[in-house]
């Protein structure tokens, strides 16, 4: 689905949600043999790191925490790999919707491939948690009743580092950018955090998905004059940028912000190529016991990788599902949505997380972090220092400044 029919078809889907409303939903308990998830992800591309395969193995420890199965009904999941194609994506998840009977759609990892499979979903009246999906759009311009955001938006990497590195004296920027809908909202959030901050933006270039050679981007960036290189991608993007800036001295003369960077990236990377790097994230394996003991239990499938927090939003969006499904024992979508927008989500996750009934944003907390120094890091994938923690309902943004149409202003 092309992202400029994208509006014309959330108003259909509109339309028909709003119809569907309007009917008598049968509230009775599960009727069907098996609870079946859906999940849609990047399984061999760029983003097969920060959520593929790891991703899936997460939803199957989250069904394992649940029992495997709920009121005698076993829980079944479906995995799809979208190649980051929105037609192929939608497609299938419609497919899914009418002969598979899912019950709830979890993933995306790609904001073009989620706002193509979030008009399906709302069609068809089922619960799309989005995880691993950036753009603020989500739940803001493209938001629907049937939709719930997990775990970070571009807003919220916006308000965290980009503000640390502008405080840090970062004041001119250029960005290079993804070409599609998550990393235009990248651009645009991060750019509105540092022109408000005194800030300005010397220049912007985008650039196709999955891009070998950056070489030309990063001439245009160290030729802007601008001090601090904005980097609005993720995944195999950011490495492939990274690794060019460092190749061909960009990262002497130009500070580098990663906007989006997960712990596998600075894996990948090395600590030498990252250090210092400012970066917004919710969860390290590292942080605590608990967290160290779940990253034990994942390594017995994945022992050379920790989760990183697409995974662990994965894991939590299902655990929050199912625990949504046992306490009503329905399946229905609207008991079921009621039930997780009305608690609070205390898991591995999130303490305290809350998911806004008007337009469907997860609210958490989250961290500011800071990457190590080599002769800091005491061990493989030790990564990060804490700088600061950062408030959910200060990063996400307020009800007043959603621009989700569902939110009366």
């Amino acid at each position: 689905m092309k992202l400029r029919s994208l509006t014309t078809a959330l108003a259909s889907a509109f339309a028909i949600a709003g119809l569907g409303l309007t009917t008598q939903l049968s509230h009775a308990a599960i009727t069907s043999d098996v609870i079946r998830i859906g999940f849609a992800t990047d399984m061999s591309g760029l983003y097969a790191d920060t959520d593929g395969p790891m991703g899936a193995e997460a939803i199957r420890m989250a069904i394992a925490d649940a029992g495997g199965a709920i009121d005698g009904k076993k829980i079944e999941l479906l995995v799809l790999d979208h190649q980051n194609k929105p037609d192929i994506a939608a497609s299938k998840v419609r497919e899914w919707f009418d002969q598979q009977k899912i019950d709830v759609l979890i993933g995306g990892s790609n904001s073009a491939v989620t706002l193509a499979m979030s008009p399906v979903a709302t069609e068809k009246q089922k619960p799309f948690l989005a995880v691993g999906a950036g753009s603020s759009d989500i739940s803001g311009k493209y938001c629907t009743p049937y939709m719930i955001h997990y775990a970070y938006d571009t807003t919220a990497l916006a308000r965290g580092t980009a503000a640390a590195v502008l405080k840090s004296g970062g004041k001119d920027w250029f960005f290079i950018t993804a070409d599609y809908a998550f990393g235009h909202a990248l651009e645009r959030d991060a750019a509105n955090v540092v022109k408000a901050g005194g800030g300005s933006v010397k220049g912007a270039v985008r650039v196709p998905l999955s891009s070998a050679d950056f070489s030309s981007y990063l001439l245009q960036a160290q030729g802007s004059g601008a001090k601090i290189l904005g980097l609005a991608n993720a995944g195999g993007d950011t490495i492939n940028s990274i690794k060019a800036a460092n190749e061909f001295g960009v990262a002497k003369t130009m500070g580098m912000a990663g906007l989006l960077v997960y712990v596998n990236d600075i894996h990948a990377l090395g600590l030498e190529a990252t250090q210092g790097m400012y970066l917004t994230d919710f969860w390290y394996w590292n942080s605590n016991d608990q967290n160290r003991a779940f990253t034990k239990r994942f390594q017995e499938k994945f022992p050379k990788n920790v989760p990183n927090m697409n995974q662990m939003g994965d894991y939590s969006a299902v655990s929050t599902y199912l625990k949504a499904v046992k306490e009503t024992h329905s399946v229905d979508t609207d008991v079921v949505m009621k039930w997780m927008k009305s608690n609070k989500i205390n898991d591995i996750f999130a303490t305290n997380g809350y998911i806004r009934p008007e337009d469907g944003r997860m609210i958490h907390d989250m961290k500011l972090m800071q990457v190590k120094k080599p002769s800091e890091s005491k061990g493989p994938w030790d990564f990060y220092n804490v700088v600061a923690d950062l408030k959910g309902e200060d990063i996400f943004g307020t009800l007043a400044e959603s621009a989700c149409p569902l939110v009366k202003k």
